[in-house]
């Protein structure tokens, strides 16, 4: 059973709490919740920071890299002094900051098909933020054959997508809902989609995506609204554009 929400945590989460569609009950949902977030870099940043803020219970973070200048201009939940650190402690210490009722889970490795179901399963609910296309393959495998929930994201210079999968499960017109795989059958050739580093990213871009990431993950705990389950979303940065598409199990 979830503790009760203390004074200072009704205080805390008072704007969540007065949404009629939140309510303490929702709050308490997010208190109990346990969040695996894959990569603490452009994505992961602003997920970490308002999945904290709105009490998330529990927050795995999952990445192996340290954190350098040049992740500072997209990396918002590192600071200067925290270059050379890994990115899994700095993002510990701004958790910690942001809100100390939420306890971080660090894993200091790269997530792969041989790890990443034993670890997917200690979570309820997993959001990718990851760069490439082989962990996020395995993510998206794992979260199937676990039955956990994914929000997958991805960004590329001015535009970025989100959707949530839930293949284990059947759709409101009773077939089942698609997987990474319906959308993604294959991972393109090595070298044809260059990474952030070659091709660049505007560092606003990932706050806006990995914000809709988390606002999907909220959604997903609390139970309101409808997620991007079978929906694509894109959206053009230079256009201001959005954008939904609709795929299906193949």
């Amino acid at each position: 059973m979830t503790p009760a929400l203390t004074a200072d945590e009704i205080e805390r989460y008072a704007r969540h709490i007065v949404l009629p569609e939140v309510g303490g009950a929702g709050q308490q949902k997010l208190k109990q919740a346990r969040v695996l977030v894959i990569g603490a870099g452009g994505l992961g940043a602003p997920v970490l920071e308002y999945l904290a803020a709105a009490g998330v219970g529990t927050l795995g973070i999952v990445d192996d890299d340290a954190v350098s200048l040049s992740n500072l201009q997209r990396q918002v939940i590192h600071g200067t002094d925290a270059v050379g650190m890994l990115k899994t402690d700095s993002a510990k210490a701004a958790i910690a900051r942001i809100n100390p009722n939420t306890s971080v889970e660090t894993h200091t490795f790269r997530l792969t098909e041989d790890n990443a179901p034993a670890l997917i399963a200690r979570y309820d609910i997993v959001v990718d933020g990851s760069d490439n296309f082989e962990t996020r393959y395995a993510v998206a495998d794992a979260c199937a054959g676990e039955r956990k929930p994914l929000v997958h994201a991805a960004v590329g210079r001015f535009d970025g997508s989100v959707t949530v999968l839930k293949p284990f499960e059947d759709g409101k017109d009773g077939s089942p809902n698609p997987g990474y795989r319906d959308l993604f059958p294959e991972p393109p050739p090595p070298g044809m989609v260059p990474s952030c580093a070659e091709a660049g990213v505007l560092g606003a871009l990932t706050g806006v995506v990995g914000t809709l990431q988390a606002m999907e993950a909220i959604k997903l705990i609390t139970g309101i609204g409808e997620p991007l389950v079978g929906r694509l979303l894109l959206y053009d940065a230079l256009s201001a554009r959005f954008e939904t598409i609709r795929y299906k199990r193949t």
